[in-house]
């Protein structure tokens, strides 16, 4: 309400990001062949504002769209009962997450926005960029560079505690004061 907004959020943004893990993972990893990483990925929802919703970890070979029904499912409705849109790329046009969300969500659709054909490199997509911007914010925290946990939920613990500091530098955006230490305060002339 004090960004002026409605409580809750009308539309969501979906996307997934694959991680390398150490060897210390005991659970099951994949590789994803289209970023060509052998490790874990993670489902990410987050409000149009980079607010996380939900989270979830699957080895880097799962499918984006086949999987995306296990993070949705996370989401309670009564939570946000106005969030009516998922925006998503091209891999969330998916027959089986059609057919799940027209059993489990009906007045849910996802969007579905590519970036403009011809387009090479990272292009932003409207709305969508949220999702990107958020995954970035992730990965600056040092526990997000790469998977180091041994199981999937611990793993997905890692986010919100992530986006605990997130939330923590937008309650507090002014810098803080330099550290006042009485050694400093004393000049080298007086030294």
């Amino acid at each position: 309400m004090a960004a002026g907004r409605e409580a809750t959020p009308r539309a969501a943004c979906i996307d997934t990001q694959s991680v390398k893990t150490t060897e210390v993972g005991v659970e099951e990893r994949g590789y994803d062949g289209g970023k060509k990483i052998n490790g874990r990925k993670r489902h990410l929802l987050v409000d149009t504002r980079g607010l996380l919703l939900a989270v979830g970890v699957t080895a880097a070979s799962a499918d984006d769209g086949t999987a995306a029904p296990r993070l949705l499912q996370r989401v309670d409705e009564d939570l946000l009962p106005r969030l009516s849109v998922i925006f998503g790329d091209n891999k969330y046009n998916n027959k089986s997450l059609q057919r799940w969300k027209e059993l489990e969500r009906p007045n849910w659709s996802i969007g579905v926005q590519s970036p403009t054909p011809g387009t090479k490199g990272f292009s932003p997509v409207r709305i969508r960029w949220v999702m990107e911007r958020s995954n970035a914010w992730y990965g600056r925290c040092r526990r997000n560079s790469k998977d180091h946990e041994r199981r999937f939920d611990s793993s997905e613990a890692m986010i919100p505690l992530s986006h605990i500091g997130i939330l923590l530098r937008r309650c507090r955006p002014v810098p803080l004061a330099p550290f006042n230490c009485p050694a400093a305060a004393v000049s080298p002339e007086k030294q």
